[in-house]
């Protein structure tokens, strides 16, 4: 984690913390720095702004003010735990951490009494887990903000086969799903969009290069599973009652059926 990424994520900590606080020896055991790096960073956002209030004595340490903290949410017992279902379903390694901080800040901000209530609601349920191998911590942060930036990367891949290339592309798409994540991308090699395994890229820089003008890309196809689109649910406002959010395809497409190659139908292919 870069130090501009850390210190946002400093005070979406504090922020998630509430009025409880926490050290800066706590806050340097969570981002894996020393107490030296974290109060220098604290003082940095104090000369920027930011409202950062200590605590003396023995549970002492650093608080954010209240203006920078959530007001009451009033999510019901039962929201609070549709949103801790949602966010067990979705450990992806990208958002790990942030899923971690969100669930802070909604459960900071509930009673008591209804925090209560939303555990033992959410003590009922079990989720059905699939071990998938998880992607690199570092290379799909460098492959995010590739996505998130529209840049081009070089990438080193490891197919199937054990056959190793070396790529340019330009991604467009992180995909999570039951079996693994992948990258749906441009492949300069390939001059072709393709779908890339990210726990088989071993390596990924950004490069210097360009990437094509943008252009409307077909929503991808992997391993002929539908797919859905988590920003739907950023706009409430735009679903009908009762319908599945965020799919990114008519019913009649699921389960796409397959080439005798093993490629799904449609434009996106494995490498």
């Amino acid at each position: 984690m870069n130090r501009i990424d850390r210190l946002y994520a400093l005070v979406e900590e504090l922020r998630a913390a509430g009025s409880r606080g926490r050290t800066a020896r706590q806050l340097a055991g969570h981002f894996e720095v020393s107490v030296r790096t974290v109060e220098r960073d604290l003082s940095a956002l104090g000369q920027a702004g930011v409202p950062l209030a200590t605590k003396q004595g023995r549970t002492g340490g650093y608080t954010l003010d209240r203006s920078m903290s959530l007001p009451p949410l009033n999510f019901t017992p039962r929201e609070a735990a549709a949103v801790a279902v949602a966010l067990s379903r979705s450990e992806h390694v990208l958002f790990t951490r942030d899923a971690r901080s969100a669930m802070q800040k909604i459960v900071a901000a509930m009673p008591a009494r209804a925090l209560e209530e939303a555990r033992a609601t959410a003590e009922k349920v079990r989720l059905l887990v699939q071990p998938v191998p998880d992607p690199d911590a570092e290379i799909a942060e460098i492959i995010w903000r590739a996505v998130r930036g529209n840049q081009v990367l070089r990438i080193r891949y490891t197919d199937v086969g054990g056959v190793e290339t070396e790529r340019e592309i330009e991604p467009l798409h992180v995909v999570v799903g039951p079996n693994g994540s992948y990258l749906t991308a441009w492949c300069h090699l390939r001059r072709d969009d393709r779908v890339f395994r990210m726990d088989r890229i071993t390596q990924a820089a950004p490069t210097p290069s360009l990437p094509r003008p943008r252009r409307v890309a077909a929503e991808p196809v992997v391993d002929g599973h539908q797919t859905k689109l988590p920003a739907s649910a950023l706009r409430p406002e735009d679903l009908l009652p009762n319908s599945d959010i965020g799919l990114s395809r008519d019913p009649e497409t699921v389960g796409v059926s397959r080439h005798p190659t093993g490629d799904p139908q449609g434009r996106r292919r494995h490498p």
